[in-house]
């Protein structure tokens, strides 16, 4: 059983390690790293979304597991907030607690260790994600800048309402949950896809997992890790393993087993993702730390992911 969890791990992480070698030796620059991402993100995974969610029908989707990862998430990012000053640096903590690479990284290791039907329930897990999670953090930074403004004495907060709506609207329309949502409807209609489109789509999806690996890799060697490691080793260690543990106990006590919940498991240890970057762009705070963080907590997966997948075997049962 150990070898059959562990063996799909060997091509992500050689692919992790190959990127990270290319981009030491020089092959691969650092100004490089926006393409190659718009290319992961804008062609290789609305191509591989569209094609496995256009075979799906609404009645096959369980909802239930997904409504316990969001369960898990919102009491770690309350727990987080709850345990540290109410501010924008809190928001990004507990942002950064709880939003986890879900593609680059879970899209291929969902695919080798579970399967197309894994990736089903991944896919559903991943277009709500982006909605709930960065919906609910806009309304989270802009009360705490809200309350930091009024203190200051400095101008008024932006409008949240307004804010709020271009944070549901950029959730949406994104090239992740928005072929997600076209290849769903599209499939209600019981057409299947033309050969001449299913194949292409077919060939460019698959190019997915290898090239987002390689880019994990290479963002990784241009990463420096800087002055901030510290709590950027506190934040990879709450995302990689709290989160995961919090939904674990969730399940237990609720009863809930299967494939399915052992892929929320999986997801939930997922490393740090991207977006919350942005976000601490956005608002101008501890954008170093959570930068460090997103590092730390990819390369830290490459060990708490192999316990996370022997740990998920459980949920199987």
């Amino acid at each position: 059983m150990l070898s059959s969890v562990l063996l799909p791990l060997v091509p992500v992480i050689l692919c992790i390690g190959l990127g990270f070698v290319t981009a030491r030796v020089g092959w691969v620059r650092a100004s490089a790293i926006p393409d190659l991402s718009n290319l992961v993100f804008l062609v290789l995974t609305p191509a591989l979304l569209f094609r496995t969610m256009g075979q799906v029908r609404l009645q096959e989707l369980d909802f239930q597991p997904v409504a316990l990862y969001f369960g898990a998430v919102a009491l770690l990012f309350a727990l987080t907030l709850a345990f540290t000053r109410f501010s924008t640096r809190a928001a990004a903590r507990a942002l950064a607690h709880t939003f986890g690479n879900l593609v680059m990284i879970g899209v291929p290791l969902v695919g080798l260790v579970y399967g197309p039907q894994g990736l089903v329930t991944l896919f559903t897990l991943v277009s709500l994600h982006s909605l709930v999670l960065l919906t609910a953090a806009t309304l989270v930074f802009e009360l705490a800048e809200a309350r930091e403004l009024q203190r200051s004495g400095q101008a008024e907060p932006r409008p949240m309402a307004h804010t709020v709506w271009q944070a549901v609207r950029n959730s949406i329309i994104h090239p992740v949950p928005l072929p997600i949502l076209a290849g769903l409807l599209y499939a209600q209609t019981g057409w299947t896809l033309p050969q001449a489109l299913d194949k292409p789509l077919q060939v460019v999806g698959s190019a997915l997992g290898p090239m987002a690996l390689l880019l994990v890799g290479i963002a990784l060697a241009h990463t420096r890790i800087g002055a901030h490691w510290r709590d950027a080793v506190r934040i990879a260690a709450v995302k990689n393993l709290a989160l995961p543990v919090v939904l674990g106990l969730m399940a237990w006590a609720l009863g809930l087993s299967g494939p399915a919940i052992a892929v929320m498991f999986t997801a939930a240890a997922m490393p740090v993702g991207a977006n919350v970057l942005l976000f601490t762009q956005r608002y101008r705070v501890m954008q170093d730390e959570v930068s460090s963080s997103i590092a730390i907590s990819a390369a830290l997966a490459l060990v708490t992911l192999p316990a996370a997948l022997l740990l998920a075997q459980g949920f199987m049962r």
